[in-house]
């Protein structure tokens, strides 16, 4: 844990249960969750699905219960696929007794059981993503089989019903992002703060600081989910016919079939190769809405610039001074912010990145979750 972060004495002997919707694969939301836990050493994590494989040491060191799903064979593989079961399941976990449940939610987690006097902070990366904003993008025509469309139609309003039922069950919402605590305020007419996810500054540094880009190519990276839009990029540069590299795996990796020669496919890289990926791009192409965004930070952090589509998230950690922004989730947008690149890059200085990812320093996220959990307790201890 970060020297510079202090836990308060009612936090230090209090009884925490964690609840996060899966540990299958390491991203965003599950850094998240490592903060978190790093907060709270002894503190059982409760989970849908958990996958080991790709967990660090740190959350492995935590105690993690699983839901009745996790015991279906092969449901790791097509956990998306048991999302009308996620409800029940959810709601099936018993935390035990405890005094603050913790949920780092962006599917069903903040539907958890809470125990009577208990009070529970959900920290929200999205609401029920696949069934509000995200729904067209995982659903859509060309999406899903029409099968799957057609059940998940039907099962829409109940799974967005149950979602705002069970905003009643939390006491204090926590939002990754302006974007988030906007979505919070119109699903479950509740009020969120904000606090923003950390970056791992200590593991993506630029060095030198003044240096980077040498590779010369663009660069996309991520989960290659619908809603990240990676086909703009893959057209936009095979017209431009610039360098662009891909990292990353998901769910539409179809977009990576018939590539044009200058778009070069990496596939799932390693956590220790990132750092220098980021270091050696000329930019990161960022073309999908976020509900925050970590991977912008990264390449920031890295002394490198971004060039982002202007809406969620990436409007919160890119500047008029580390990105372009591209304003229509378009071809002709995105190379539109290519062209202006070039002279954007002449007058970026690395050193204007590097300071906008340290806002978003581990120490900071961290004190400030500290300080809604102490609410929530304060509260707690008021009602008695």
């Amino acid at each position: 844990m970060d020297p510079q972060v202090e836990i308060p004495a009612a936090l230090r002997s209090a009884r925490v249960a964690l609840v996060h919707d899966w540990l299958i694969t390491w991203r965003g939301g599950e850094k998240v969750l490592a903060a978190m836990a790093e907060l709270f050493p002894s503190a059982p994590i409760f989970t849908l699905f958990h996958d080991p494989k790709d967990m660090p040491a740190s959350l492995e060191s935590h105690r993690i219960v699983t839901s009745v799903l996790d015991r279906i064979p092969g449901a790791r593989g097509h956990h998306r696929e048991f999302l009308p079961l996620m409800p029940g399941a959810i709601r099936l976990l018993d935390v035990g007794e405890v005094d603050l449940v913790i949920s780092s939610s962006h599917c069903v987690a903040k539907g958890v059981r809470v125990p009577k006097g208990a009070r529970h902070v959900s920290y929200v990366h999205a609401p029920l993503r696949y069934m509000w904003d995200r729904f067209d993008d995982y659903f859509g025509e060309g999406k899903a089989s029409l099968p799957v469309r057609l059940a998940a139609r039907a099962l829409r309003p109940g799974l967005r019903a149950w979602d705002v039922a069970t905003s009643a069950g939390v006491d204090r919402f926590v939002a990754n992002s302006a974007h988030v605590a906007r979505q919070v305020a119109e699903r479950y007419h509740r009020t969120a703060r904000i606090i923003h996810p950390p970056v791992e500054l200590e593991r993506f540094t630029s060095v030198p600081l003044e240096g980077g880009g040498e590779g010369g190519y663009f660069l996309c990276l991520g989960a290659l989910a619908p809603y990240k839009r990676l086909d703009l990029a893959i057209e936009a540069f095979r017209r431009s016919g610039r360098q662009l590299w891909i990292a990353g795996s998901g769910q539409s990796a179809q977009w990576l079939h018939d590539l044009p020669p200058n778009v070069k496919a990496l596939g799932q890289v390693s956590d220790e190769q990132l750092p220098e990926l980021l270091r050696n791009a000329r930019a990161l192409v960022f073309p999908g809405v976020e509900d925050f965004g970590i991977t912008p930070l990264e390449a920031q952090a890295c002394g490198r610039p971004v060039i982002a589509f202007a809406q969620g998230g990436a409007l919160e950690t890119v500047t008029a001074k580390t990105g372009v922004f591209f304003h229509e989730q378009t071809v002709d947008s995105l190379l539109t912010a290519l062209a202006e690149f070039d002279a954007f890059e002449a007058g970026f200085e690395p050193s204007d990145a590097r300071a906008q990812a340290n806002r978003f320093s581990r120490a900071a996220f961290q004190g400030s979750l500290l300080g809604e959990l102490s609410a929530a307790l304060s509260s707690a201890v008021q009602l008695h």
